[in-house]
């Protein structure tokens, strides 16, 4: 398990700096919110020209020889990609999801000079609890779609009204349908003050914030920041790796002592960072030089499918005809999104941005003082301790580990999802 130490290291700013920083964010936004404060309705189309073209190139793509090893070890492997390719160019319809799409509350605003693309569904029952729900990387809105129904009608999921959420779904600036940065500093601090921004505009006295990846590292901030309106957080990729963990992580050697799920926690973040950050790595280190993503639709796919290891195996058993939590078309809603936006690079520009920022362990703690909620997934990149937990999180007030469900949360386990925000809030309304 030995690594550089540099890899440990990555690509998350300390909470002392970050606030600091996040100030002088939030008083830029406050003295140009009034000249661009208007909440246009937004609706998708995408030509039957551009939708040609992708399955032209999906059809066209040359192909690499196979690995030369059994297993993913070399990366995605052919006949996965194989398959996927055969599917998106032949039976694949995006239509379906843009029809989904335009049937949902869609608004832009444009915050901080940048146009934020999000979705708005207000809830039926009376005293809803405002969420805003952010997406990571290769993530977009598509992942959160499935729980908005069971988070604003809770009563039509075996839930109950008092559990009711108003939900707010934006696109991470360069990602999805959002507008691209042309200049330099869009980094998560500037991010979670645009959604700070985001919610007032909209109206919301009290709020909470959820997410994971990229998204819980921008709730975090927002959590740092703690603008009076927000009174709680949940995640589902927590920031909790102890300092004597994160040092026997580069040193590559397991501490004695450990409980099972610390060592269960430690030997997930080993893997992770010995063998699974090259994305990371790329992204912030070089994002423009991946043109090749941006030119083939199969390039795109294997990027993107090239995220975490259990992931990458739930995709490859649904591409090999399996039952998972995700579809085929799930699958590929999310990678066409990022291909008719040709958001591929513009979407990679977030790691360089963070690596700009003074650095520390992607999953260190961050010292939230306002109240957090976790809620573990076992395939998780890692399932964090709840020991852990209790000293990142000194306001902890919910905490549960799931039976089942990865890195997407969402999209794959969408009603267990949808009960956790509902468990872990319950508290607050």
């Amino acid at each position: 398990m030995k690594k550089s130490k540099n890899i440990v290291a990555s690509t998350m700013v300390t909470g002392a700096l970050l606030v600091q920083g996040a100030i002088g964010n939030a008083q830029t936004i406050a003295n140009s919110s009034s000249q661009k404060e208007t909440i246009r309705p937004f609706h998708i189309h995408f030509s039957d020209k551009e939708l040609s073209d992708m399955k032209n190139r999906i059809k066209a793509t040359k192909w690499p020889d196979r690995e030369i090893v059994k297993d993913e070890s070399q990366g995605v492997q052919l006949a996965t990609m194989q398959a996927l390719a055969k599917y998106w160019a032949t039976d694949y319809n995006w239509k379906k999801m843009e029809d989904k799409l335009n049937n949902l509350p869609q608004f832009i605003t444009t915050i901080d000079g940048v146009d934020i693309h999000f979705i708005h569904v207000r809830s039926k029952h009376k005293n809803a609890l405002p969420v805003i729900i952010t997406h990571g990387w290769p993530g977009s809105i598509i992942e959160q779609l499935k729980v908005i129904g069971p988070l604003t009608d809770p009563t039509a999921f075996g839930g109950k009204a008092e559990d009711a959420f108003d939900v707010v779904i934006p696109s991470i600036p360069g990602y999805g349908f959002s507008g691209k940065p042309t200049a330099e500093g869009w980094n998560p601090v500037r991010i979670a003050n645009a959604w700070i921004e985001l919610m007032r505009r909209l109206g919301y006295k009290k709020f909470v914030a959820q997410g994971g990846d990229w998204g819980n590292a921008i709730s975090e901030i927002m959590g740092l920041i703690a603008p009076p309106e927000l009174i709680g957080i949940h995640t589902n990729m927590p920031a909790t790796v102890p300092a004597d963990i994160t040092k026997a992580l580069s040193a590559g050697t397991m501490p004695e002592g450990l409980s099972a799920d610390e060592q269960n926690a430690f030997q997930q973040l080993g893997f992770f960072y010995s063998k699974g950050l090259g994305y990371s790595q790329e992204m912030g280190l070089r994002p423009q030089t991946l043109y090749g993503i941006a030119d083939s639709p199969v390039g795109l796919a294997a990027w993107i499918l090239d995220h975490d290891a259990r992931s990458y195996s739930l995709i490859a058993r649904v591409f090999e005809g399996k039952t998972e939590g995700l579809t085929k078309d799930d699958i590929l809603d999310n990678i066409t999104l990022y291909w008719l936006t040709n958001t591929a690079i513009s979407s990679g520009r977030l790691y360089w941005e963070t690596f700009q920022l003074p650095k520390a362990g992607f999953f260190d703690p961050r010292n939230v003082t306002i109240p957090v909620a976790v809620s573990v997934f076992p395939d998780e990149i890692y399932a964090a301790p709840e020991n852990w937990a209790r000293k990142a999180y000194p306001k902890l007030i919910y905490f549960n580990k799931l039976s089942k469900g990865g890195h997407f949360a969402a999209w794959e386990q969408p009603e267990l999802f949808a009960t956790e925000l509902r468990a872990a809030f319950r508290s607050m309304r």
